[in-house]
């Protein structure tokens, strides 16, 4: 039985987008789903199903952090058959040939989160996107957005204050961007043996400063969202 997620059954589609913040979830399902109809509100976490090209699409907010993501797509996958799952979210910078506001495909996500350490008790497990999806976004990327997305390793990290400075660890590794929840996405996914993918835009530079306002991620990132819904439906 679904916790925090009250949908009733087939309400929610085969694909679903994540947004980390359910007022983007909101913006999404109101500015790119036709007929979008809202399934959950419990906890104030937004999820909405409508059509996108044709096809059943839904959108649902996960909260910030692993821990918190790691609920809701639990319930998605096993409560709501859930198959396909892309995030859409923020990362911060931490490469100097990535600029502000440029997409970052996660083509797998390093983390310093204890997760996967009480999962595998001590094991080193890599979590990696769906190559399937990886490469739709990838194409359809440059069309989207007019420049070709990046794609390589993420920092799922526990820290968004990271006093310790431990990306520039990261950095030198050719990790690309920092965020907060890829890697448990990843790594449910291939429990569940479903698909996923991270579709980030980068709204802050760690290495070289700058940042976007809360509002403009709210309501502006539009490239990967676009990216994700047709990928998603192609």
């Amino acid at each position: 039985m679904s916790t925090h997620i009250n949908a009733p059954e087939g309400a929610v589609a085969d694909a679903v987008l994540l947004p980390g913040d359910p007022l983007r979830a909101k913006f999404i399902a109101e500015h790119f789903l036709e007929n979008a109809t809202c399934y959950n509100e419990v906890r104030g976490m937004y999820g909405f199903t409508g059509t996108y090209n044709g096809k059943r699409v839904s959108v649902q907010g996960t909260g910030m952090g692993q821990p918190s993501l790691s609920i809701y797509v639990n319930e998605l996958f096993q409560f709501y058959g859930v198959q396909t799952a892309v995030r859409v979210g923020t990362c911060g910078a931490i490469q100097p040939d990535i600029a502000l506001r440029d997409v970052v495909l996660a083509q797998g996500a390093c983390s310093d989160s204890g997760l996967n350490t009480m999962r595998f008790n001590g094991l080193h497990f890599a979590p990696i996107a769906d190559f399937g999806l990886l490469r739709r976004a990838a194409d359809s990327a440059a069309a989207v957005t007019g420049k070709p997305a990046h794609v390589g390793l993420c920092v799922s990290s526990d820290l968004f204050y990271d006093t310790a400075e431990n990306w520039k660890l990261w950095a030198r590794y050719g990790a690309l961007g920092v965020e907060m929840e890829t890697a448990e996405l990843y790594t449910l996914a291939a429990q569940f043996h479903r698909r996923a993918l991270s579709v980030l835009t980068v709204s802050d530079h760690i290495l070289l400063g700058g940042q976007t306002t809360a509002e403009e991620r709210q309501k502006t990132f539009t490239g990967m969202v676009t990216i994700a819904l047709e990928t998603v439906t192609a």
